[in-house]
């Protein structure tokens, strides 16, 4: 399997999105790694237009959930209605039981909605009375929350965004793509964008999941990446001003994200083995949201991107 099998799925993303490479890149490598994807970004930016892309390029089901402070954990997993008829409860899934979720504006909903959808992404699977209830092989979440309005919100606790492999910042686009959009949206009131004539398979997903684990990375990367995590937890062996900016530093969790994600940028790429590059192409998406700042770092207007520059400027290469 290699990368080309994904040219139509890639294709089809870009005739609906322009520019936010780094997004759509996001939602390539989660896909292929199996992983959850977490979206930061002002109102406006194509999150919603890129998921829906992605959706309509994969064979699966798509459910897009709108999180409101009135949403119920049985909203979205699903819940027993009685039958008259059989005289007994019959269990009605919800939308977390679709290939694809679209969690808009996850923030929004109270912590007992977070956690029902956190709690499915980790396990995945659902509890409901006495039964579990799988959910389908191919599971994916893509969650997106406004980082300036805090107004009505519940942030996200920090061992909860640990369960997201990235977080992607998508920014506003530059003057060039701008104009490319107003002809897209243009061009859509004319004539309607067809849908993809052959999405991608879950079988064909599935083996370039497999090849992408089955690409080779050498010890001396592993040691790197270990080495860049470890970091984050004993910054001072390192850094002064490193140790004062980080007051907590990532997981286990971190370590394995790093080594999914940069085999899956690796392979996206066109690479046979893994190289530091690729770690460190992937390294702000996978830490930013696992890393706690310091009362000073924010303070002084230090952001988690300045702290993982400065942290892949100090951790040496093997």
């Amino acid at each position: 399997m290699t990368p080309e099998a994904l040219t139509p799925l890639r294709s089809h993303i870009h005739s609906r999105v322009i520019g936010q490479q780094n997004l759509i890149d996001g939602m390539l490598i989660c896909l292929l790694s199996d992983g959850h994807l977490l979206v930061e970004g002002m109102p406006g930016l194509a999150k919603t237009t890129a998921v829906n892309a992605l959706s309509e390029g994969l064979e699966g089901d798509f459910h897009r959930v709108q999180f409101t402070p009135d949403l119920l954990p049985s909203d979205l997993v699903g819940t027993d209605i009685y039958r008259h008829e059989k005289a007994e409860f019959e269990f009605r899934p919800g939308p977390l039981f679709h290939n694809i979720l679209l969690a808009d504006e996850v923030n929004r909903a109270p912590a007992k909605v977070q956690s029902a959808l956190l709690e499915a992404m980790a396990e995945r699977q659902i509890t409901v009375g006495q039964k579990t209830y799988p959910l389908p092989p191919l599971f994916m979440v893509l969650a997106t929350q406004n980082p300036v309005e805090q107004e009505g919100t519940y942030h996200l606790p920090e061992a909860q965004l640990d369960r997201f492999l990235m977080q992607v910042r998508v920014d506003y686009p530059s003057h060039e793509e701008e104009l490319a959009i107003l002809e897209l949206d243009h061009d859509r009131q004319l004539e309607a964008s067809p849908p993809p004539a052959d999405p991608l398979g879950q079988e064909t997903l599935f083996a370039m999941r497999a090849a992408v684990a089955d690409l080779h990375l050498d010890d001396r990367i592993k040691r790197y990446i270990v080495d860049l995590v470890q970091a984050t937890r004993h910054a001072g062996a390192y850094d002064e001003e490193l140790a004062r900016w980080c007051r907590f530093g990532a997981s286990p969790r971190a370590s394995l994200a790093l080594a999914r994600c940069a085999r899956a940028r690796a392979w996206l790429d066109g690479e046979t083995f893994v190289t530091p590059e690729h770690v460190q192409r992937v390294a702000p998406e996978i830490l930013r949201h696992r890393l706690l700042l310091s009362f000073e770092a924010e303070a002084e207007g230090i952001t988690s991107d300045d702290l993982i520059g400065r942290l892949l400027s100090l951790v040496a290469i093997p």
